[in-house]
């Protein structure tokens, strides 16, 4: 693998290994807003709409004498198939009742069997019969010449560039269309170029992934770094070093193997990113959400168990008493300290405060995010806990 990614394997490996993931980085950038946009089927729609471009363009490259298996020619026949399809799907959502769903669903299914009927009609052309456009279909590296992977890889550049480009009125519009209509942003045209975009990396993708494989290109890098960040620079950021990543890496152990086919194992790469992600994502990764809990569990028992010391109560439950004599507040026969004890009224107080301020402000929603567990120290200033303490004294002068 390093010797593919050095050069050391071959000049083609190489260059091959660039354009895969330069479209990866492309398809991760663009997937981000498209994910973004909650839009992520109509890249399905998008995918399998280039199909029967796929087909035309190799028939009438053999009418016109070529051989048929030209890449741009090919690329330029699905690009258009595949916009027919995004303006097919588009036409239907805005003219007619049906939701984007079903006019996804429509064309999708449409264009695609169109496409496997075109195939088919090659197949039994005697230019056709190895045509090889099957590749098409799950992606395929293991001969492609240096001129497809230059193709590609331009290709791939030019998309990342313009998803930096346009970064800013397709954030507007992924989070707030109607805010972005009144900034002078229109949101039409600007969902249009995020489709765009889609379709520029899946007819650019269709040799390395394949149509049936590239949503996923362009779908699980955005989950990906959704696990890592909440602010949309560094989600494009992650989302295309994702994509980056997972094609440059599948792309090597594709071309390494030939018994692999390439999409599969560009999409297996990714998916073995976002099961890192799933797992060790800091805030919400399944390991981050399961230390949260137990160190959740453990400041529940620690509070109640200040509160039965402060009351006097007897204290029966085991993983109580073990949080305290952890956090040394208690002795082994179960006698508070003297930190337990001071611990203990600072927690009752702290809960009166609490109780207090819940009487004064209860329909605050600010409220909700505080669980009676955090001191008040650390979410109000000295002035406002002086407040709420002056307004106890009058409560219970009042009682």
């Amino acid at each position: 693998m390093l010797a593919a990614l050095s050069g050391l394997a071959g000049y083609n490996t190489l260059l091959v290994t660039l354009g895969a993931t330069l479209l990866g980085l492309a398809a991760g950038g663009a997937g981000a807003f498209v994910f973004l946009r909650k839009r992520a089927l109509v890249s399905d729609a998008v995918s399998h709409a280039t199909l029967p471009g796929i087909g035309l363009a190799f028939i009438v490259m053999v009418m016109l004498g070529g051989d048929g298996r030209w890449l741009p020619g090919l690329i330029l026949g699905s690009a258009i198939s595949a916009g027919i399809g995004l303006l097919c799907v588009e036409w239907i959502t805005r003219r007619t009742r049906l939701s984007e769903d079903a006019a996804i669903g429509a064309v999708l299914s449409v264009f695609f069997g169109l496409g496997i009927v075109l195939l088919t009609v090659i197949q039994g052309m005697s230019s056709g019969r190895q045509a090889g456009l099957e590749g098409f279909l799950l992606g395929s590296t293991a001969g492609m010449l240096a001129s497809e992977a230059w193709t590609i890889a331009i290709a791939g550049a030019v998309t990342a560039a313009s998803v930096v480009a346009l970064r800013r009125p397709m954030t507007l519009v992924a989070f707030d269309p109607e805010y972005a209509r009144s900034q002078g942003v229109n949101v039409r045209w600007t969902d249009l170029s995020i489709m765009a975009l889609v379709l520029l990396v899946t007819v650019i993708g269709l040799k390395v992934v394949g149509l049936i494989l590239i949503v996923a290109l362009l779908v699980i890098p955005p989950v990906i770094a959704r696990f890592w960040t909440d602010r949309v620079d560094v989600m494009l950021i992650v989302s295309a070093l994702s994509g980056g990543i997972a094609g440059g890496v599948g792309t090597v152990v594709s071309t390494l193997a030939p018994g692999l086919p390439t999409g599969p194992v560009i999409v297996l790469t990714a998916f073995a990113l976002f099961a890192l992600s799933l797992l060790a994502a800091p805030r919400r990764g399944i390991f981050a959400a399961a230390l949260r809990h137990v160190s959740t569990q453990r400041r529940v028992h620690l509070r109640q168990g200040l509160l039965s010391l402060y009351r006097g109560e007897p204290i029966l439950d085991a993983q109580t008493l073990a949080a305290l004599r952890r956090a040394g507040f208690i002795r082994a026969d179960g006698v508070a300290t003297k930190a337990g004890r001071a611990a203990a009224q600072a927690r009752a107080v702290d809960a009166a405060r609490w109780a207090t301020l819940r009487s004064l402000r209860g329909d605050d929603p600010a409220l909700e995010a505080h669980d009676g567990m955090t001191d008040m120290t650390e979410v109000l200033t000295p002035d406002q806990i002086a407040d709420i303490d002056r307004v106890r004294g009058q409560l219970r002068g009042v009682a």
